[in-house]
């Protein structure tokens, strides 16, 4: 690996357990049965995806009627759901990724952000750091909601984001949980730490990983920007960010 100076951060999943999932499963009743939509069929056919396309894929594959014209009205079901969910604090950080990024940010990385979803900013800037700052002032760039011609598996809005810290994709490390967007790290020459909350370790190493945890406290930050990628031994101590 050659060193690396930047990373580019997914947001739900990754960062924040934020209540997407269930704003797509509940948004679902009335345009398909809610029925088979699992865990692990929100992994495989939305997350990572871009919302319209999302909408899509679930209505073709759970055989809801009219996928095609009616993937719009649950798109935006979903989203009024979601800003609601937001707007009550539905959400949290996930305590392993704010140390990550902490720690990151003091070795000198730049950080980026780059979901697809358009919610990431106003989450990040909800969550605080233990002094007070807010998550989202640890990124020099969030690029997170941007248009892009593709969505994830495609690497356009990774590329993006290198582009906005002014990284070369060679050094750039994506640290994601769904194996669309480890594929889209993969695709634009990145480095892909993939972080399996889900039990889906399998899934992601498949999809091209670099390295799979089960918690980013479990990679060794220390040795990351010289282009080391390792797992933390497991007696090693983590202090809070």
């Amino acid at each position: 690996m050659p060193s690396l100076r930047a990373a580019i951060f997914d947001v739900d999943g990754v960062l924040v357990n934020s209540p997407h999932e269930r704003a797509w499963r509940e948004a679902l009743k009335g345009f398909a049965d809610p029925a088979g939509f699992t865990t692990a069929f929100y992994q495989a056919n939305v997350a990572g995806r871009p919302r319209l396309e999302g909408a899509r894929a679930v209505l073709e594959r759970l055989g809801g009627p009219e996928a095609a014209r009616r993937s719009a009205d649950y798109a935006d079901k979903k989203q009024a759901l979601i800003d609601r969910l937001i707007e009550e604090g539905s959400f949290e950080v996930f305590p392993d990724a704010m140390r990550f990024a902490a720690a990151l940010n003091v070795a000198g990385l730049r950080l980026a952000l780059a979901s697809s979803s358009k919610n990431a900013a106003a989450m990040l800037t909800r969550l605080k750091l233990p002094d007070g700052r807010t998550l989202l002032s640890l990124f020099d760039a969030d690029l997170s909601g941007h248009e892009v011609p593709k969505g994830k598996p495609d690497p356009a809005l990774f590329l993006l984001a290198a582009e906005a810290v002014k990284t070369s994709p060679a050094q750039c490390i994506v640290v994601e949980d769904a194996p669309a967007g480890i594929r889209a790290a993969r695709a634009g020459g990145m480095t892909a730490i993939g972080i399996a909350r889900l039990g889906d370790e399998v899934l992601l190493s498949e999809a091209g990983a670099d390295l799979v945890v089960t918690s980013l406290d479990q990679v060794e930050v220390a040795t990351l920007a010289e282009g080391t990628l390792r797992a933390r031994a497991a007696q090693e101590p983590v202090e809070d960010a």
